[in-house]
């Protein structure tokens, strides 16, 4: 779940902080690198420094609630710096606090819980991500075994927050529903029906592709589905 300055464009260019390098942060910074960004990952555990040496452009062992220690390593330079601390609220607000303070422009900051969210926004992260509870809300989707992947793209505003489900989307990807099997897209009339849109399809043994009319959807095909929540589950589940 996001929170913050949506629909407003920001282009990055240059080194990306990750200060706390646990399972999530770590994470995030690998990913980074793989994309090809340089990315300087920050963390008070010298255990954790030393295991990502090699691994990130930079790594540093440092206090970020010290405004001196994130001058010295060129954290008020930055574009983007990404707050991923685990355990401690205490360093994670005070640490966003002081990137607001060095006026850094791109601040993403993780959340543990809502009112913690809601303590980073206050304090002026542009931008607040809620992993723990984003994943469990994806795992509820796919726990049933009728879907395979499931992608919200409007959510609330913060963890507990009331969804507006005139407002709310999803992607999903589900294996071809029987009520639909061996007919084209076009004759098995989804969209007229069922309010859902197929996006793509991946024939058994075969790569994800457009689905277009007169695709024949077998019953051992994967689809990509987009819609409301409500209505992909409806679509799914008539099994």
């Amino acid at each position: 779940m996001l929170d913050g300055m949506r629909g407003k464009r920001f282009e990055h260019s240059g080194e990306i902080v990750v200060i706390g390098l646990g399972r999530f942060g770590s994470a995030l910074a690998n990913e980074l690198m793989r994309l090809g960004h340089p990315v300087l990952g920050i963390d008070r555990d010298a255990a954790r420094v030393d295991e990502h040496k090699g691994q990130l452009t930079e790594v540093a062992e440092a206090d970020t609630t010290s405004e001196r220690a994130l001058r010295a390593l060129g954290v008020h330079e930055a574009l983007t710096v990404a707050v991923c601390i685990g355990s401690g609220i205490e360093a994670s607000v005070l640490t966003t606090a002081l990137l607001v303070e060095l006026e850094v422009k791109n601040i993403w900051a993780k959340a543990i819980t809502s009112d913690h969210g809601r303590i980073l926004s206050k304090v002026g992260a542009h931008h607040v991500v809620y992993p723990e509870a984003e994943m469990g809300e994806r795992v509820a989707h796919l726990v049933t075994g009728k879907l395979e992947e499931f992608v919200r793209l409007n959510a609330a505003d913060e963890v507990g927050t009331p969804i507006d489900p005139d407002n709310e989307f999803v992607i999903s990807q589900m294996m071809v529903p029987s009520h639909v099997a061996g007919k084209t897209l076009a004759a098995a009339g989804i969209r007229n029906e069922f309010k859902v849109t197929v996006v793509c399809i991946q024939p058994e043994g075969g790569k994800f592709t457009y689905a277009e009319a007169d695709t024949i959807l077998g019953s051992e095909d994967h689809i990509v589905v987009a819609g409301h929540p409500d209505d992909v589950e409806r679509f799914a589940g008539l099994d």
